[in-house]
């Protein structure tokens, strides 16, 4: 008898889940539809100050270079040489010293031919919550475009329009196949974390003193 209760139990765990899971991701869905563009779509995307460029690490564990931190890279650079931003802020991971997504990034967008001037470094990025908050709070941003692949820039669309930014997402390319298996799990699991964010307005890890962006483009003619 125990034991049925337990399995009982357990089943219903999991209608709860999946049901916690569909009305998460009709709602990320609904929130950011129409404000999500990618490389066809480029001309279609509204000029902003900044894009956010959500951060992930540069290097596999095995060594290898990691497709989604690559893509990411690539997209932002696109976004800013088609004139749709002024500069790039790259949000990312720095709780030691010997990890720094941030800088990682800044200097791969250097790379592929963004001004360096151009790219501010944000590192309390610790979750995409963080990120989008400390853009308007710290970054002085009401409206922004969020760079990352398409679920996670809807997610993150979803987060910052529910905090009150005019917030639009442009998404990299996705990496698909045995790559991906993990981060795609991962992502369905914190559209579940990103409505209680939300409901339960949950506050960055760190926020800090206002931070400065770069002039804008016309300011400096």
């Amino acid at each position: 008898m125990k034991r049925k209760k337990i399995v009982k139990f357990a089943a219903w765990g999991i209608v709860a889940a999946l049901v916690a899971w569909g009305v998460s991701a009709i709602a990320v869905y609904w929130v950011s539809a129409g404000r999500v563009f990618d490389k066809a779509s480029v001309d279609d995307v509204p000029h902003r100050r900044a894009a956010v460029v959500l951060g992930c690490r540069k290097a596999l564990p095995n060594g290898l270079l990691n497709l989604y931190f690559a893509r990411r890279i690539a997209a932002a650079a696109e976004l800013y040489k088609a004139g749709k931003v002024d500069c790039l802020i790259v949000s990312g991971d720095n709780h030691i010293k010997e990890y720094d997504e941030a800088s990682d990034m800044k200097e791969s967008l250097a790379e592929a031919g963004v001004p360096a001037d151009r790219v501010v470094c944000d590192y309390a990025g610790f979750r995409t919550l963080d990120s989008v908050v400390r853009a308007k709070k710290v970054f002085g941003l009401d409206s922004f475009i969020v760079v990352s692949q398409k679920d996670h820039v809807r997610r993150a669309v979803f987060t910052a329009r529910g905090f009150g930014c005019n917030a639009y997402g442009y998404a990299a390319p996705d990496v698909n196949g045995r790559y991906s298996i993990k981060t795609t799990i991962r992502e369905q699991l914190a559209k579940i974390a990103a409505i209680l964010d939300v409901i339960l307005r949950r506050s960055p890890k760190f926020l800090g003193p206002r931070e400065p962006l770069p002039e804008k483009k016309e300011e400096m003619r």
